[in-house]
């Protein structure tokens, strides 16, 4: 039995124009500034809100050009959007995990802003050689003194729904979540590994179940602090017995779907005081939509 995702991703949803070709453009970054809104975001990834909104504020408080420490994120509205590093922040303080159902625009913002500031906390010197690099493209890179030009780094993890292919789905807990809260399983892609072959080895080394009829989902970003997760469905046997031959797992579980659509109908990984057997997690996460649409 195989499906599609019934909708997509709430972090892969698409409402701001991305303007590569502003990036490039020193003078239209200037000349976009002066009516720009900046995202302030904390170490921790903490943003302002007032009420359920995000607290935006005007370019300018930093500057009449461009700040060297903000990130061009794109255009909405006709106006720039950049974010900044704040080391303090204060006010009503959330960041996306935690702020439950959020609209497709705050998703993406916080999303792209997460990526891009987190991998300019770690790239202030070229990997080669050592020597101090520079913001270019609005953010998008990073130059060296001698020309190089250095990208943001992702890094690509799979994630898959196991299904025994009618009417059960293996779900695993890692040891530092409480013991009602469960998930997909997931992990990194190795070098010169496909994603498919990574789908595999990660689910046979941390449960020990193998897998047929493996497909591709759809994927999303999970800026903490910069991976793409590819998200996938497969069919293995309940009767395998689970081995969890990586230490990563504490346990799993065949669940059916009966138990899986009650544990939606709670909530998510919030609720942990609903006396639940199961939770799953939240919608700001592609197991959340694997799950829905396997359910459905």
């Amino acid at each position: 039995m195989s499906f599609r995702l019934k909708d997509v991703p709430l972090l892969s949803r698409s409402t701001i124009d991305r303007a590569e070709h502003v990036r490039l453009d020193p003078d239209a970054l200037r000349e976009g500034w002066g009516k720009a809104k900046i995202l302030r975001v904390d170490p921790r990834g903490r943003v302002r809100m007032q009420g359920a909104e995000l607290v935006l504020d005007v370019a300018t408080t930093l500057g009449e050009q461009p700040a060297a420490n903000a990130v061009f994120l794109g255009v909405a509205q006709g106006d720039h959007l950049w974010a900044v590093r704040e080391p303090e922040l204060e006010g009503t303080l959330q960041d996306l995990r935690t702020l439950g159902a959020v609209d497709d625009f705050t998703a993406e913002l916080l999303s792209t802003a997460y990526a891009l500031l987190n991998w300019h906390d770690r790239a202030g010197f070229h990997g080669g050689d050592g020597t101090s690099t520079t913001v270019s493209r609005g953010g998008w890179s990073r130059r060296t003194t001698d020309g190089g030009e250095d990208f943001p780094r992702i890094d690509p993890a799979v994630i898959c729904l196991v299904h025994d292919g009618a009417d059960q789905v293996l779900l695993a807990r890692q040891h530092s979540w409480p013991a009602t809260m469960f998930s997909l399983l997931a992990g990194f892609v190795e070098a010169g590994e496909s994603l498919e072959r990574c789908v595999e080895r990660e689910v046979r080394e941390e449960v020990g179940v193998d897998l047929h009829d493996i497909h591709y989902l759809g994927s999303q970003p999970w800026p903490f602090p910069r991976s793409l997760m590819v998200g996938f469905a497969a069919v293995g046997d309940p009767a395998q017995e689970l081995v969890f031959s990586d230490g990563e797992i504490a346990e799993a579980h065949w669940f059916t779907r009966a138990e899986v659509r009650a544990a939606l109908e709670v909530g998510d990984w919030s609720v942990r005081e609903s006396g639940a057997r199961l939770l799953v997690p939240g919608s700001i996460s592609i197991a959340r939509t694997i799950i829905e649409s396997w359910v459905s």
